[in-house]
């Protein structure tokens, strides 16, 4: 008999109520090593909610969360992200007066094992500051390595949270909604993106651009009301009926007529 599969995250029969509302009911979810999902629905479906419970914002009501093997319910979130954890958020989050560099920097220090030290001088940490230039290079902002982040672009500020994101080393990162607020060129070379950065790692993604979902995921999750209602690949889930009756139906059609699926 051959071994269970084993998965980079695994979600069984987690729920999630606040007060009588159960708003996650029931969701089973696993999502492969090296597998991008991209998580849709409707505004309200319980999607971000979702990706609390996963990062440890929340704890379920009921079910389990397991990382890489390892249940993770009711783990802090800084707890989370040292199993190797990692997740970027609708608003951008970073550091508004440290330089690219700087943020980024920031970003491997603990992953290099260096704590919370108030002796150490950044500049004299060779490790940090090469893996630092590496992630500049990786997200192309090496030409603004000493700008301020403030004065970065939007979608320059959603680089650099992805640089910060996947700079502490973790193997699965979640991305809430990473082009939103993005024009049509800047998504399509945020894909590109994405893309690059993610080799190797397992990606989770809320997303609510059709043209990305099915241009960048492996596999679609479909939540309507707290519940997984299909899961499966960007071609089984266009054709399926019921997500489109539920959710796709004028969206799908939209994003075709643009020549996005």
């Amino acid at each position: 008999m051959s071994a269970p599969e084993k998965y980079a995250l695994e979600l069984r029969d987690v729920r999630k109520s606040f007060g009588k509302s159960e708003i996650i009911r029931g969701v089973n979810l696993a999502v492969r090593s090296g597998e991008r999902v991209a998580v849709i629905g409707p505004n309200g479906a319980g999607k971000s909610t979702l990706f609390n419970l996963i990062s440890g914002r929340f704890a379920p009501t009921s079910g389990d969360v397991l990382l890489n093997g390892q249940r993770i319910n009711g783990m802090k979130a800084y707890e989370i992200n040292r199993l190797g954890l990692s997740r970027s958020f609708q608003i951008t989050n970073i550091f508004p007066k440290l330089s690219v560099f700087e943020n980024l920097r920031c970003g491997v220090l603990w992953s290099l094992g260096y704590g919370y030290s108030f002796w150490k001088f950044l500049a004299n940490l060779d490790d940090a500051n090469t893996r630092a230039k590496e992630l500049m290079e990786m997200i192309h902002l090496d030409k603004k390595r000493d700008v301020l982040a403030m004065n970065l672009t939007y979608a320059e500020q959603r680089a650099l949270e992805i640089g910060v994101t996947i700079g502490g080393g973790s193997n699965v990162i979640l991305l809430d909604e990473p082009t939103a607020g993005m024009s049509h060129t800047e998504t399509g070379h945020f894909i590109d993106l994405i893309k690059e950065v993610t080799v190797g790692r397992t990606l989770l993604t809320v997303e609510h651009d059709m043209g990305v979902v099915f241009g960048l995921a492996d596999r679609i999750a479909v939540v309507v009301y707290g519940e997984v209602i299909a899961f499966d690949t960007p071609q089984a889930v266009r054709a399926n009926a019921s997500v489109q009756e539920a959710y796709l139906g004028s969206s799908v059609a939209d994003a075709q007529a643009q020549g996005n699926i």
